[in-house]
């Protein structure tokens, strides 16, 4: 795969300098307890993965970062209740936050390219770790996530700008 000239922008204008947790919900629901459930192999598990919004923001005077947004869960389920919410029996979910210094200032389609499809590579690895400890905290089904690389893009063939999805800005 090779990269778009706005993603090729933004990837030789960004240094990432933190990826961190802003928020965590983990819980078992109702009177659901994993370490004595007869049946967790039967739960169906779902996984969500959102690039929620990035921001730019100033830091010390003229300098700019890139702040993206990027939100990770997973759940278990029991497809036996007919109802999507109370089929629900437990959840860990996290909202975490890269920052990359911004060296050069970046149109709004770079920015939005870049948080779609290279920021969540730096936050997986700290989403693969807390999703393994916390499901063996909780005592439920201990899940791998697979590692995950990313393509290498940077001095390949650039091609046509490739439409994404809008990142929300607020």
């Amino acid at each position: 795969m090779t990269a778009s000239a706005e993603l090729q922008q933004a990837i030789d204008s960004l240094k990432i300098r933190d990826v961190y947790l802003r928020g965590l919900d983990a819980r078992c629901l109702g009177d659901f307890d994993p370490k004595y459930a007869p049946d967790l192999t039967e739960l169906t598990i779902q996984q969500m993965h959102l690039v929620n919004q990035s921001q730019v923001v100033e830091i010390e005077g003229d300098r700019q970062l890139l702040r993206v947004f990027v939100r990770l869960g997973v759940r278990w389920m029991d497809s036996k209740d007919s109802s999507e919410e109370e089929s629900i029996r437990a959840l860990i979910e996290a909202e975490f936050i890269t920052e990359y210094e911004m060296t050069k200032d970046l149109e709004k389609a770079a920015i939005d390219e870049f948080s779609l499809k290279n920021a969540s590579y730096h936050v997986w690895p700290y989403w693969r770790e807390l999703l393994s400890s916390q499901c063996s905290r909780m005592h439920l089904p201990r899940l791998i996530l697979p590692t995950v690389q990313l393509a290498h893009n940077r001095h390949q063939k650039v091609e046509g700008s490739e439409s994404a999805s809008k990142v929300t800005e607020h």
